[in-house]
């Protein structure tokens, strides 16, 4: 066993999201079991259900092998996905580096980058909204329409600006104090008038995405009860990543 290493491991994969709920795998309970023997770590993840979509299991292992891979004491990293009905395939693809395409093949439809980028505009369009609704919620005065005069450097100083930012800066787009907070996924600022609009649907994504996140845990905890002592609670793990 070495201590250290799957203590710096386990961190590694606080920063690995699940793609389409946009909370750490650690937090969600999906990492099953990880020990660092010889200096190799292994890795064992699971998921709600036998049939979650293979890109988004792949990204996941993918991404988990990926932040592992080149942690000093790590010789040799193994991730593996189990009890899903594409276990074989991507274990296999994994085991080789052999790349998205390569363990797909013709039934890779998107490319990865694709497929992230979808998902990281819709995290960053939940976070948008997190901190407009609460500033509308602190200043019963202020209007839906006066958001389009809302900059990042209006935003108070807490874990939901942090998250916000972050987003932003994932999909490359700026983050100074004098920057538009509601923006479409290129940083352009909508009209005025399509503000109350713009800020329905970003309400609608958030609360898909909190409601999804939600379900898949009492999945998990339905298929594996012993997860319970591995998820993180919705409202400490958003402080913990604001840490």
């Amino acid at each position: 066993m070495t201590p250290d290493l799957e203590e710096r491991a386990r961190s590694a994969l606080d920063t690995v999201f699940d793609p389409e709920l946009d909370e750490p795998i650690t937090d969600l309970g999906f990492v099953r079991s990880l020990e660092a023997r010889d200096g190799t770590l292994t890795v064992h993840l699971r998921l709600p259900t036998s049939f979650c979509s293979p890109n988004f299991a792949y990204l996941m292992a993918s991404d988990a092998k990926d932040v592992l891979t080149g942690l000093p004491g790590a010789a040799r990293v193994e991730v593996r996905l189990d009890d899903h009905h594409d276990s074989d395939l991507i274990n296999r693809g994994l085991a080789a580096d052999a790349g998205y395409r390569g363990t797909f093949g013709s039934e890779a439809e998107k490319d990865l980058d694709e497929l992230r980028l979808t998902f990281r505009r819709k995290a960053h369009t939940a976070a948008m909204e997190r901190v407009l609704t609460a500033l509308l919620r602190a200043d019963r005065d202020l209007t839906e329409e006066a958001l389009h005069d809302v900059t990042l450097g209006d935003l108070p100083d807490d874990r939901a600006t942090s998250a916000l930012l972050r987003r932003r800066a994932a999909l490359g787009l700026a983050t100074a104090p004098d920057q538009p907070v509601l923006v479409d996924d290129r940083g352009q600022p909508y009209p005025r008038d399509e503000v109350p609009l713009r800020l329905r649907f970003a309400r609608s994504v958030r609360i898909s995405m909190d409601g999804n996140a939600h379900f898949c845990r009492g999945l998990l905890l339905t298929r594996y009860p012993e997860s319970a002592a591995d998820q993180t609670p919705r409202e400490h793990a958003t402080a913990k990543e604001a840490s």
